[in-house]
């Protein structure tokens, strides 16, 4: 979501454009070859039909991204594992630095057309490089000075100063063959103890109940917190606005079911349909995968954000996560 700010601030200020290819400033991405099946060697392409756009990027449309399989399962998931690039849980130190990682995604071929399907996590990491070509900025500075500065959000950065390190929580994921609960990232001495060589804009960054609060109220305000505005009302209307067509979601592959009720606008899923006691139609946001998730619901005026030091075990919210949603809406009486 941040990321997909960061990318309608230099929208509006017409740095970018949404339906401009990415080509001129990311060279890399030019005369995309694509993949005949996903499970297909990497040789077996053909062209892509088209440039990707920003506006693919936003809307996790531009070809590449995290394959809902077990890892490695396709020639192309090797490859990226291979390469470095941020197939699964994140991991800060891994990645290369912005321009090595782009031009090692650009070796690969695309695993769908552009605009074809909607696929989580590597657009946003592509848009972190984008951000920072076009602005002339490291993507933490132009953050920093656009978005983290003005909402006060001063604990929110890729990593964590060895000042506050004590204040960072331990990571923890489930063994997935013996169930049992496992280090995943220590805060002393762990992957965001330091500054990385790849500001991942997918998933590295750390942040605050309070920071991160702030951004959601920014939302929620149309673009505006106290005196700041940050984006306008009808870029902000836009990311939030269902942009996926019925075709792409579902060719999608997240979870079953998932898009018979919500939607995808720019970096945020939006509730369509109301299905559960949580969440009214209009209701914007995202989960993180090491135990996060966002809400901002228009209708109730209201924002929630729960973080724990649990990642997730699958796509499918764990149920402290579906709990935690359910007993802030019943705790709304009028």
């Amino acid at each position: 979501p941040i990321a997909a700010a960061a990318t309608m601030i230099l929208v509006e200020e017409c740095t970018l454009r949404l339906d401009e290819p990415v080509d001129r400033l990311l060279p890399e991405l030019t005369a995309r070859k694509v993949l005949k099946r996903l499970d297909g060697p990497l040789d077996d392409t053909v062209p892509a039909h088209r440039p990707i756009t920003v506006r693919d990027l936003l809307t996790f449309r531009m070809g590449y991204g995290i394959v809902m399989a077990p890892p490695d399962t396709y020639p192309i998931q090797r490859a990226m594992s291979g390469q470095r690039l941020g197939q699964g849980p994140p991991r800060p130190q891994t990645p290369p630095a912005p321009d090595e990682w782009i031009r090692r995604l650009g070796t690969l071929p695309l695993m769908h057309q552009p605009g074809e399907k909607w696929m989580y996590h590597t657009a946003s990491d592509v848009l972190g490089v984008l951000i920072a070509r076009a602005s002339g900025r490291p993507l933490e500075t132009f953050l920093r000075e656009r978005i983290f500065d003005p909402l006060g959000m001063r604990d929110t950065g890729f990593s964590v100063p060895a000042t506050s390190v004590d204040r960072l929580a331990t990571s923890y994921q489930v063994n997935p063959e013996t169930g049992a609960l496992q280090l995943y990232d220590e805060a002393k001495g762990g992957e965001w103890s330091r500054p990385p060589a790849f500001p991942s804009a997918g998933g590295g960054l750390v942040s605050t109940i309070d920071d991160y609060l702030a951004f959601g109220q920014m939302m929620l305000n149309k673009g505006r917190h106290g005196s700041e505005q940050i984006l306008s009302r009808p870029s902000v209307e836009t990311m939030t606005t269902d942009q996926l067509t019925p075709a792409q979601k579902a060719a999608s592959g997240l979870v079953d079911g998932y898009f018979d009720s919500h939607g995808w606008g720019f970096g945020v899923s939006v509730v369509t349909k109301r299905h559960d006691v949580a969440g009214s139609v209009g209701t914007f946001g995202w989960d993180g995968g090491l135990g996060t998730s966002w809400r901002s619901d228009p209708t109730e005026d209201m924002v929630g954000i729960l973080m724990t030091q649990r990642a997730w075990t699958s796509p499918n919210p764990p149920e402290v996560c579906l709990d935690f949603w359910t007993s802030a809406y019943q705790a709304l009486t009028a």
